[in-house]
């Protein structure tokens, strides 16, 4: 649960009379100056007299150990005191000390007890804190509604956690009716304030148009300020929009400096990019072995695309030493998250040997399962097999069919093999492969 910091400039609103002595004045002067003994003796007797403000002072004093030996318990008592008459940053920060045990037995039903008491005071912390309480069932009975009303209270303060949030509760319609144009209006008050995951959703609903008229100038805009504190995902995002030339002057330099700053954070979207930038030559002049890394990168990272980059690089030899092996171990990993291409390269190796034993039912498996994706290649390979009866019994309406669907989608070796095929044929089996082609495309 994130926690607020009573700051000593904001929270100080002595009430009593006391606070406007000259002591007081010479207490809060020693402590600003880190006197803190001083401020000790000081505020000890307007404390036992019962001014609030000094004996807020105590508490945070104790707490964080100034001047006195650090006492949770002995903190506890004096924001107690100053609780027990009113005062709301006392009774926030014994909330706080309720909720990480210090000096008190933790109890989440006395945090919100004194959150509670504190916000109904306007105390700003206890506010968020308070709603984060009621969002995830903590110490209370999960209401969202409850969590919308108290992030409100401190978003209408400024607060742009409190904001942000209260934005995402009005796009997922948590708590209060879903209304797109709200959120958006929420995240501009935090995402103004700097909020860098603000600025992020701004790039994202100006992008799509979501709660606002799409403004793709706009969604760079918010991209770079997110971007510019370091947000990975703004950064990748506008490393996109130079690479596309959507809302910006299309700048492949400018686009793989952006990757690169996402990349350099983790986001396997930008090193995939990178990769296939070195690989081709644009924005960053080709770098074969640079490639390899940013793919490596994100292929450690389960990115199936770079798994399948990288194990062509391997298959071919680019920016590494060539081996099957290797290349075989990547294309498999890219093969077993779906994906086409890898599937049709590892079964071309399972058919001739390469870097595997040779296993003419693996390659058939393998064709198949790119070919359902609508690999002609794999198609046209699976076939093939059918038709010689090579790692699956011969089949000439199933080879039919298959080098059907390769042909239709260009491929001009399936073509031929299908007049080829077709010629073994009776007219009743080649009705029947062409029904099965039909079936397949709808």
């Amino acid at each position: 649960m994130k926690k607020y910091i009573s700051y000593l400039a904001s929270i100080l609103k002595p009430s009593s009379s006391v606070a406007k002595t000259d002591n007081f004045k010479d207490a809060t002067d020693a402590y600003n100056k880190s006197n803190y003994a001083k401020a000790i003796e000081l505020f000890s007797p307007l404390a036992t007299e019962g001014n609030t403000a000094a004996q807020w002072y105590l508490g945070w004093m104790y707490k964080n150990g100034e001047g006195v030996m650090q006492d949770y318990k002995e903190a506890a008592l004096w924001y107690r005191k100053a609780a027990d008459q009113g005062d709301a940053s006392s009774q926030f920060n014994l909330g706080l000390m309720y909720s990480a045990g210090d000096g008190v037995t933790q109890d989440h039903k006395e945090v919100v007890k004194w959150y509670r008491k504190a916000g109904d005071q306007g105390d700003l912390g206890a506010q968020f804190n308070l709603a984060l309480m009621y969002k995830n069932g903590e110490g209370v009975t999960q209401d969202y509604e409850e969590a919308a009303k108290w992030y409100r209270l401190a978003g209408d303060q400024g607060d742009m956690g409190a904001q942000f949030n209260l934005a995402q509760m009005y796009e997922s319609g948590e708590g209060v009716i879903q209304d797109n144009k709200e959120s958006a209006k929420w995240y501009h008050l935090a995402g103004d304030q700097g909020q860098a995951k603000a600025q992020y959703r701004l790039g994202m609903i100006y992008d799509r148009g979501i709660g606002v008229i799409q403004d793709f100038e706009e969604s760079a805009k918010w991209y770079r300020k997110a971007g510019d504190q370091g947000d990975a995902r703004a950064q990748y995002l506008l490393g996109a929009k130079y690479d596309e030339g959507i809302g910006v002057l299309q700048d492949h330099e400018e686009s793989a400096n952006w990757y690169r700053m996402a990349g350099d954070q983790g986001d396997a979207r930008a090193q995939y990019n990178l990769g296939l930038m070195y690989k081709n030559n644009k924005g960053s002049g080709q770098d074969l072995k640079e490639s390899v890394k940013w793919f490596r990168l994100a292929a450690e990272q389960g990115d199936a695309g770079s798994q399948f980059n990288l194990g062509l690089m391997y298959d071919n030899g680019q920016g590494v030493v060539q081996d099957n092996k290797e290349s075989a171990k990547w294309y498999r990993m890219a093969g077993d998250q779906g994906n086409a291409r890898a599937q049709y390269n590892l079964g071309l190796m399972y058919k001739n040997g390469e870097g595997v034993i040779q296993d003419y039912k693996e390659a058939v498996n393998l064709y198949r399962l790119a070919a359902e994706q609508g690999h002609a290649k794999a198609q046209s390979n699976l076939g093939f097999m059918y038709a010689i009866g090579q790692g699956v019994t011969k089949d000439y309406v199933c080879a039919h069919m298959w080098c059907n669907l390769a042909a239709s989608n260009g491929h001009r070796i399936a073509s031929e093999n299908l007049e080829k095929i077709a010629k073994g044929m009776t007219p009743a089996q080649i009705d029947e492969a062409q029904d099965m082609a039909r079936d397949c495309t709808t």
